[in-house]
């Protein structure tokens, strides 16, 4: 059993400080785990709304919902959006009686409806798999062979992880997407999802995909829109500084957890994973994501400029920006790329994260940093 406590102590603060809170994040990553910590799901406080009989209970939700006090918890909550007006009136009530937790798995339309009908009362809480922080640096290469998913991550064996990831995405391309109104083919969105596992790490161009699958253009947006909602891919942004130099205005594609990358390119093994031509992009989405999550910010963007300058992540925090390069190599060195961004982008500094074991500066203002660093939090 891993305890989240950073997670659990978050969730605990946006609760005593909002009346409702989203925890928002993909199917089965440990949002019903983290919830049943915090409420048992014996008590009548409690509604997974998968369950028949909790479905049942809220036939008539202001009845139901009413009379509660205290913490009350509502798991899938995308399959009853109809829930969001109602509580909204009950979170309006004098003295707040009930503070309300709800869980969701589908960030685009969830988002717009809590946004809708809970603005200035909701929090969101964002939520993943597993991180490196939590499991400790001697689970690395684990980590990021099987990915993060709890159930991926801690099976007995490669195989059985193999299985668990094929049955996933099965799971949300059959299940998943149609109970949430996805009118697209399982087939097709599967060999997009394909087609994205070799371009991740790639700036976003609609016209290949859209030519190989045989459709237009905006369609295969959808597509990936519909992926991104379901937090399986991040779409990282372009920054825009004020240059004269021509930049790269197209989001960077990852998928956001390694262990389905690896899965989706057919990679089986540690060896095949050192091996394989995408080794070097899927260390450096591995990387990005344990940072994400992990360290506060603002905004993320990545900038590059049709020259050949980039840096794979820049983190603003208030009036300040901090650049992180991803390199899988025991010699991290400056590049031309790092000193036109310092030049250029004003940054605060540049962080090199390679799989090495000690910190080092490079130059002033860049340092290599190990990745075993972040699970102690050690990064900044």
């Amino acid at each position: 059993m891993i305890t989240r406590t950073a997670l659990l102590n978050t969730l605990k603060s946006a609760l005593a400080r909002s009346r409702v809170v989203v925890l928002a994040g993909p199917r089965q990553c440990g949002k019903t785990t983290l919830a049943k910590e915090l409420l048992s799901e014996d008590s009548p406080h409690y509604f997974d709304l998968e369950d028949p009989a909790d479905l049942a209970r809220l036939d008539e939700p202001m009845v139901a919902l009413r009379p509660l006090r205290g913490l009350v918890v509502i798991d899938e909550v995308q399959r009853r959006p109809d829930l969001f007006p109602i509580l909204r009136v009950l979170a309006d009530r004098k003295n707040t009686p009930a503070r309300f937790l709800v869980l969701g798995s589908a960030s685009g339309d969830l988002l717009r409806q809590t946004s809708e009908s809970l603005a200035g009362r909701m929090e969101r809480v964002a939520i993943s798999g597993f991180s490196l922080r939590e499991l400790g640096a001697e689970a690395e290469q684990n980590l990021w062979l099987r990915g993060g998913f709890p159930l991926a991550c801690l099976a007995r064996n490669d195989a059985d992880s193999i299985a668990w990831r094929k049955n996933f995405i099965q799971t949300l391309l059959e299940r998943d997407f149609p109970q949430w109104g996805v009118r697209v083919p399982a087939v097709a969105l599967q060999r997009f999802w394909t087609m994205l596992a070799h371009y991740h790490g790639q700036t976003w161009n609609a016209a290949d995909p859209a030519r190989a699958l045989g459709v237009s253009e905006p369609t295969t947006r959808r597509y990936l829109d519909l992926l991104t909602d379901a937090f399986m891919v991040r779409q990282l942004q372009p920054m825009h500084a004020n240059l004269r130099k021509r930049q790269v205005k197209a989001p960077k594609i990852y998928l956001k957890d390694s262990g389905l990358l690896h899965q989706l390119l057919g990679i089986d093994s540690l060896k095949a994973l050192l091996t394989h031509p995408k080794a070097g992009a899927s260390w450096e989405g591995f990387v990005i994501e344990q940072v994400l999550n992990m360290e506060p910010h603002d905004e993320a963007f990545f900038w590059a400029t049709h020259q050949g300058a980039e840096i794979d992540l820049i983190l603003r925090r208030g009036d300040k920006m901090l650049g992180i390069e991803c390199k899988r190599t025991d010699t991290p060195s400056m590049t031309p790329s790092i000193r036109i961004a310092l030049e250029d982008l004003g940054l605060e500094r540049v962080i090199i994260i390679y799989p090495g074991l000690k910190r080092f500066l490079i130059a002033e203002g860049v340092e290599a940093v190990p990745l075993r660093d972040i699970a102690a939090g050690n990064v900044v």
